[in-house]
């Protein structure tokens, strides 16, 4: 286990649903054919980047989504310009497009793939930024980084789990992002993401997680019918008192009405943040970072 990546305990034997109502076969290659496109496209056009207007990306992340079968349900207030860390919950490969959605953002990414063939460095190009998790002496030099970013004005997007979880149980949120959105003194905007079925029911199938392979997971979203993600962009949060207080605020609000779904430690501790917009300081009770 490294810093940056913590391990989860989801894996699919234990934590995906069967579904008995299954896409026809035909129906499904069509999607799913549909989603490699769409996604060949986008990586040609990454080193683009900035220059693409932002309408065009989140049309072209939400074209994602629904062409995998998916339908977007998106509630909040949209996210302003200029420097702004997007953190959310992580559960599937489709959290991705799902952020890009709310907010086009320079994304954080594990140092591997840039060692891919071709993708790698064409998504390099693109602006991703990369980090080292095996390395923690690395870590003060990219939170610096970081932080160089968004005083540019440019929002970054972390998933702060730093792994991804079935849904039902959720993993901490990791502070060092935090520290960026403090140092460069911008605000930090929680994204909760859920996956539903038509009926209303959480559903774990979009879900990628432990030995699960991408093709796996793929299919399984294509497959499956009435598939729904929610997407709420919760208030901004300033940057305000400790790392660990605005990690674990920022994680309460991710968690929304679930913040009692289970975590891999109990600890909670009070903190204190201001949101933003507001004078006085709202205290929540989240499960802190260690």
């Amino acid at each position: 286990m490294s810093v940056w990546l913590p391990g989860a305990p989801c894996t699919p034997r234990a934590c995906i649903d069967a579904t008995s109502r299954a896409t026809a076969a035909p129906r499904a290659v069509a999607r799913l054919t549909a989603v490699v496109l769409l996604l060949l496209a986008g990586i040609a056009l990454t080193p683009l980047g900035g220059r693409l207007p932002a309408a065009w990306v989140r049309g072209w992340a939400r074209t994602v989504v629904r062409a995998a079968g998916v339908r977007v349900r998106m509630t909040g207030a949209a996210p302003p310009d200029g420097g702004l860390l997007l953190v959310a919950n992580h559960i599937s490969w489709l959290d991705v497009p799902l952020l890009a959605a709310v907010r086009p953002a320079r994304m954080v990414a594990k140092q591997e793939i840039r060692t891919w063939p071709v993708a790698g460095r064409i998504v390099a190009r693109g602006g991703v930024l990369f980090i080292d998790r095996d390395r923690l002496r690395a870590l003060p030099g990219t939170v610096a980084h970081l932080a160089d970013v968004l005083r540019r004005g440019q929002a970054v997007a972390v998933f702060p789990e730093g792994s991804t979880w079935c849904g039902r149980a959720q993993g901490r949120f990791r502070r060092a992002a935090f520290q960026a959105a403090l140092d460069a003194g911008v605000p930090v905007q929680p994204v909760r993401i859920r996956y539903r079925t038509g009926g209303g029911a959480a559903s774990t199938a979009p879900a990628f997680i432990g030995d699960d392979s991408l093709l796996a997971s793929l299919w399984r979203v294509v497959t499956a019918r009435g598939l729904v993600a929610d997407v709420d962009v919760r208030p901004r949060l300033a940057p305000h008192g400790s790392r660990r207080d605005l990690a674990a605020a920022a994680e309460t609000a991710a968690r929304g009405a679930d913040a009692r779904a289970s975590t891999h430690t109990p600890h909670v501790r009070p903190a204190t943040v201001r949101a933003v917009g507001s004078g006085t300081a709202h205290r929540t009770t989240a499960a802190s970072s260690r």
